[in-house]
């Protein structure tokens, strides 16, 4: 795996070093993290994390509604596919790190098929370890010190952390209108120097749920162009969507593959979140960049799994429709039960998250990781407090909808009893 590297060294009489007869009191030996690890903060969520692990070790059943973690399976044609090709002796090499030919040629496949977008599996597709992995790998591709990316605010947090961890630099624009974001766009490329190298944006929006109409795209081209940036587009939900809305790809809009790529995963509407199956597809020199960075970070992922994923792209595009279903579905009742409590939710378009706003007086009186906290130590109900996704997110829960009906009901009830008792 490694290969030793041939270096002529000098001969060096090095001098003979004294013994000491006792030993000397040792001194403490620091370890000092890179500057790029410094300057991440504490994990927002870890005391949130750390009380549902204790509670649920004392038997209390808490409902986690705090991560986006799919709680059905996948289908069970794709499990049975990964068990016989697990088999096969000659899945268990090492794989290519931008994924099997056949699979990146399924991911065009349905790239023409639901966007009317055409892409050379050769050139313009590569496969991820899940998109998490792909676009903290395009980022040390991309850019470096004195680098900065415009982001979307509040921030799904490896869209912040993954530019600082490849030591560029961050300027975040509120997403909640796109018509202003796009504004926001052009005023920061106009007046900050040097200008921005990168703009992520991220529709169906996590955390907020905010979605964007195909000409968005359009513009956000234009101003790549205009202003010399690329673009990286986080279209994790891509799969997952409510009331015949429709989540365009950035890639079908005109000119997008000269700009940017976008990130798509498996995660979310084939249930296989585990599996990290996820694909960047787009500008080519861009997946070159990233193709480079993986080559020395992986092997690619196990080709059994790439096999299975080539069945569940093939063959379970009605089973995604339906999971989409499923979870408007519990949307439906998430919403609606919070609204009889109350509080003023908007019910989302896509994604997998309610974004409600902390109803007062509570808004007003506690932060939102304490209304989070209470809620799980007198509710037991867990949830992602928005301060998790910065600033912007103060005053906001996240509301994940992984739960069956039942227990959002229940959850409901919880949350309920909690506020009233208070």
């Amino acid at each position: 795996m490694s290969e030793s590297l041939d270096i002529d060294m000098p001969n060096i009489d090095a001098p003979a070093i004294d013994t000491p007869t006792t030993d000397p009191v040792p001194e403490p030996f620091e370890v000092h993290f890179a500057a790029r690890v410094d300057r991440l903060p504490p994990y927002m969520f870890g005391r949130i994390n750390n009380s549902l692990y204790q509670k649920r070790r004392a038997g209390d059943d808490v409902i986690d509604l705090g991560m986006g973690n799919p709680s059905d399976p996948p289908e069970q044609e794709v499990i049975q596919k990964l068990i016989e090709a697990a088999t096969d002796a000659g899945n268990h090499g090492y794989s290519k790190s931008n994924g099997i030919v056949n699979l990146r040629r399924e991911v065009a496949s349905k790239y023409y098929r639901k966007y009317g977008v055409r892409l050379d599996p050769e050139h313009e597709i590569i496969a991820c370890l899940g998109s998490k992995e792909g676009f903290s790998h395009m980022c040390l591709a991309m850019m470096g010190p004195g680098d900065t990316a415009m982001i979307p605010s509040p921030y799904f947090p490896v869209h912040m952390y993954g530019v600082i961890l490849a030591s560029g630099n961050v300027v975040s624009l509120d997403v909640a209108d796109p018509d202003r974001f796009l504004r926001n766009v052009a005023y920061t490329c106009e007046h900050l120097s040097p200008r921005p190298k990168i703009l992520i944006i991220n529709y169906p929006h996590n955390p907020s749920s905010a979605v964007v109409g195909p000409d968005f795209y359009v513009e956000v081209v234009r101003l790549a162009k205009k202003y010399g940036f690329l673009v990286i587009h986080d279209f994790a939900y891509a799969d997952v969507a409510f009331d015949d809305y429709f989540p365009p790809s950035f890639l079908a809009a005109p000119g997008a593959s000269d700009v940017g790529v976008e990130f798509t995963t498996m995660s979310k509407g084939y249930n296989m979140a585990g599996w990290r199956v996820g694909f960047c597809a787009g500008n080519a020199e861009m997946i070159r960049g990233l193709g480079t960075i993986k080559g020395y970070y992986d092997y690619g992922m196990f080709q059994a799994i790439q096999i299975a994923a080539i069945v569940a792209l093939r063959e379970t595009e009605a089973a995604v429709e339906n999971q989409s279903a499923i979870y408007q579905s519990r949307r439906d009742v998430l919403v609606n039960g919070l609204r009889r409590l109350g509080w003023e939710v908007q019910p989302p378009k896509a994604g997998m998250f309610v974004w409600a706003p902390v109803p007062e007086p509570w808004r007003s009186s506690m932060s939102t990781m304490d209304f989070a906290m209470k809620l799980l130590e007198q509710g037991n109900v867990a949830v992602s407090p928005g301060s998790g996704f910065g600033a912007a997110g103060e005053g906001y829960l996240r509301m994940s909808l992984v739960e069956n009906e039942h227990r959002l009901r229940q959850a409901v009830r919880q949350i309920g009893k909690c506020l009233s008792e208070g």
